[in-house]
């Protein structure tokens, strides 16, 4: 202490107290766990991975029946082919994706987290074959805590084996949908992968190994940006997992013939086992937590828990804070899910859907582009015969060779002086030039509108009409 009172310099020095804002990361150990929705993720999981994995191989018209050829630029759906041109329809996918996740955030909450997303089954994926190997909750606790010994050694070896094997088959597969699969599998038998073929296999690959295999739930709450902005999808009618404070506290062990009221009790036992079940390691009776990815994972053990207790099963149960707040029954809690936000929503997205599906059914897939030869605007040819030159691009978006008829109006005696057919090979892109001539004194000097018409010879009925100008030199 100074002669004036104050604290020295040092002193206050040694009252400083250092903070740190980091918080190292605990691993969480999910116990496996069976129920009604383990079922139900374990369902998801074999659908979404069927369809993912075997797509690739499905053929359609002797070829791979989903392609994405960018080298190509043509992607193959089925019986549509699409091109670069078609991007409006890779902009309604992505505008109904976007509403639909809006209108099952605001009806169940993270629904998609908790049983489709791709990082919650691969993760479910990677700890089932973490079990396998070292086995459940307390024996990985148990080996992750011991020393180093030849059998520890063995199982991590096997186990990360398994998840790097499973990780680049993965990887395989998503270049499977830009490559024809079977090309790809072909080159790898024979050493003889592209660079970036090469690239995207082991990026995916090892992207899906480090994402499911070790940052698991730090990818759902620091990484993705749903987990951010949902709050602003959530209101009180939404449909979370919801821990019944008022019947479970206050929470405390005691035995199974005991009486809890005589105790002073709740329902819970504070087993702590709904916990320990979490994917992302919260405590699911402190509240909404924006970390709870609503996989019903701690409904499923908590209702085994009453069941062995004899108590009644929904101490933890889907429900919304109003439901909760006001003891609303399953039926109320439904008439009250279908709020003008979700009609609203519902609405949207099914004339969206309505509207691809409308355009998709009429669409022609047949697409002309005319350009105009900027080499040579207009000429005189014989007989004083105005000529213009153009090149037209006929894009053939059928799986099937096609002869399109060519033809022009739009001033008087106007003809194509060049070939008037054009044959173009199935999902091909062919360029044309195609010449036009008007008799002298058809038009004044300057720019007059035509007409191409576009028309597909035989059974397939197909036409398209574009138009340019032509020009009348003084």
């Amino acid at each position: 202490m100074s002669n004036t009172g104050k604290p020295s310099a040092a002193a206050a020095a040694d009252d400083e107290i250092e903070i740190s804002l980091y918080a190292a990361r605990q691993k969480i150990y999910p116990r496996s766990v069976s129920g009604l929705f383990s079922k139900w993720r374990w369902v998801l999981v074999w659908l979404t991975q069927i369809v993912f994995y075997g797509l690739p191989w499905l053929q359609w018209n002797d070829r791979q029946a989903v392609l994405f050829d960018l080298e190509a630029r043509r992607f193959y759906i089925f019986n549509l082919v699409l091109y670069p041109q078609d991007f409006i329809y890779l902009t309604g996918l992505l505008v109904i994706s976007a509403l639909a996740l809006f209108l099952f955030t605001a009806v169940a909450g993270r629904l998609w987290c908790g049983y489709a997303c791709p990082q919650t089954v691969y993760t479910e994926i990677y700890l089932w074959i973490e079990r396998k190997v070292e086995g459940d909750r307390s024996a990985r606790m148990r080996l992750d805590q011991g020393p180093l010994s030849l059998q520890k050694f063995g199982k991590k070896w096997l186990k990360h084996f398994l998840w790097v094997a499973f990780g680049l088959w993965t990887g395989f597969t998503f270049v499977g949908y830009f490559t024809p699969i079977h090309e790809l599998g072909s080159a790898v038998l024979a050493w003889s992968l592209g660079p970036w073929q090469t690239f995207w296999v082991f990026f995916y690959g090892f992207a899906t190994y480090g994402n499911a295999g070790f940052l698991r739930e730090q990818v759902c709450k620091y990484m993705c940006p749903y987990a951010r902005f949902q709050s602003a999808m959530f209101d009180r009618d939404t449909m979370i997992v919801t821990y019944d404070e008022q019947r479970g506290e206050p929470r405390g062990a005691r035995s199974k013939k005991a009486d809890p009221k005589a105790l002073g009790l709740g329902a819970c036992v504070d087993c702590t086992l709904c916990v320990q079940v979490c994917p992302t390691g919260i405590d699911i009776r402190n509240g909404l937590q924006y970390e709870c990815i609503g996989c019903g994972a701690c409904i499923d053990v908590c209702d085994d828990v009453m069941d062995k207790v004899g108590y009644p099963r929904g101490l933890i149960k889907y429900s919304t804070q109003n439901g909760m707040a006001n003891g609303w029954t399953r039926s109320q809690i439904i008439r009250r899910g279908l709020r003008p936000r979700v009609l609203v929503y519902t609405a949207i997205l099914a004339a969206i859907c309505v509207a691809v599906g409308v355009s998709l059914y009429l669409r022609t897939p047949l697409k002309v582009d005319v350009i105009r030869d900027r080499g040579s605007l207009a000429r005189l040819v014989e007989q004083g015969r105005i000529e213009n030159v153009y090149r037209l691009q006929v894009m053939n978006a059928t799986e099937s060779a096609q002869t399109y008829r060519l033809s022009v109006e739009g001033l008087p005696g106007v003809s194509i002086a060049s070939e008037p057919t054009v044959e173009v090979r199935p999902t091909e892109v062919r360029s044309v030039a195609v010449r036009v001539q008007v008799p002298p004194g058809a038009a004044e000097p300057g720019s007059h509108p035509i007409h191409f018409d576009i028309e597909a010879t035989g059974n397939n009925a197909l036409r398209v009409r574009e138009k340019s100008v032509f020009l009348v030199p003084r």
